[in-house]
C-alpha cells in the first residue's frame, strides 16, 4: 500500500484513496476465498460419484489450499500494479488543479511566511478575546455584588425611615436626638445588666 496520505484527494472523495483500494483488495480476497470454497464442494462431490476413488478429502483440502495460495500470489503482484496505477492516474487529483473549497487562492495567494502572520494573528485575536470575556464576566459578577449591596442599603433607609417615623409618633422630631437617645438607653441597660450578673455572682459565692 502506499504511505502517501493522499490528504487532498481524501478532501475531496470523502475517503483516502488508499482506503478504497483497500476494500477492493479485501473483496477480491474474500471473492477469491468463496470460489475455491465452491470448486472444493463440486469436487468433492464429483468424487462421491465415483467407486473406488482412492483420493481423501483431505487430499483435497491439501490441494485447494495450495491452488489458493498459488491464485493469491499471482493476484498480489496483479493487484500492485493496478494499485499503482488507480493512484497514480485515477484516484490523484493533479497538482494544477483546486477544489471548489480552495479557488479563493488562485485570486487571493498567499506564501508560507504569510500564513504563520495570519496564523499568529489568529492567535492573538483569540487571546484577546478570551481576555475581554474573562473582563465581561468580572464585570458581571461586579454588577451583581452592586446590585446586592444596593438591596442592602435599600434595606438600611427603609429601617432608617421606620425609625425616624417612629421617633415622631414618639414626639422626636430629628432622628439624630432619638439616636442619640437610643444609643443612651441602650448602655443603660447594659450597665443594668452588668450589675444584675455581678450580684449574682456574689450571692451565689455567699
Amino acid at each position: 500500500m502506499s504511505v502517501d496520505p493522499m490528504t487532498y484527494e481524501a478532501q475531496f472523495f470523502g475517503f483516502t484513496p488508499q482506503t478504497c483500494m483497500l476494500r477492493i483488495y479485501i473483496a477480491f480476497q474474500d471473492y477469491l476465498f468463496e470460489v475455491m470454497q465452491a470448486v472444493e464442494q463440486v469436487i468433492l462431490k464429483k468424487l462421491e460419484g465415483l467407486p473406488d476413488c482412492e483420493i481423501s478429502p483431505v487430499q483435497i483440502r491439501k490441494c485447494t489450499e495450495k491452488f489458493l495460495c498459488f491464485l493469491k500470489g499471482r493476484f498480489d503482484n496483479l493487484f500492485g500494479k493496478m494499485e499503482q496505477l488507480f493512484l497514480q492516474l485515477i484516484l490523484r487529483i493533479p497538482p494544477n488543479i483546486l477544489l471548489p473549497e480552495d479557488k479563493c487562492q488562485e485570486t487571493h495567494p498567499y506564501s508560507e511566511k504569510e500564513f504563520q502572520l495570519l496564523q499568529k494573528e489568529i492567535e492573538e485575536l483569540q487571546e484577546k478575546y478570551k481576555t475581554e470575556l474573562c473582563t465581561k464576566q468580572a464585570l458581571l459578577a461586579e454588577l451583581e455584588e452592586q446590585k446586592i449591596v444596593q438591596a442592602k442599603l435599600k434595606q438600611t433607609l427603609t429601617l432608617f425611615d421606620e425609625l425616624e417615623n417612629a421617633g415622631r409618633d414618639h414626639g422626636t422630631s430629628d432622628f439624630r436626638e432619638s439616636l442619640v437617645s437610643l444609643v443612651q438607653n441602650s448602655r443603660k441597660l447594659q450597665n443594668i445588666r452588668d450589675k444584675v450578673e455581678k450580684e449574682s455572682k456574689r450571692l451565689k459565692i455567699s
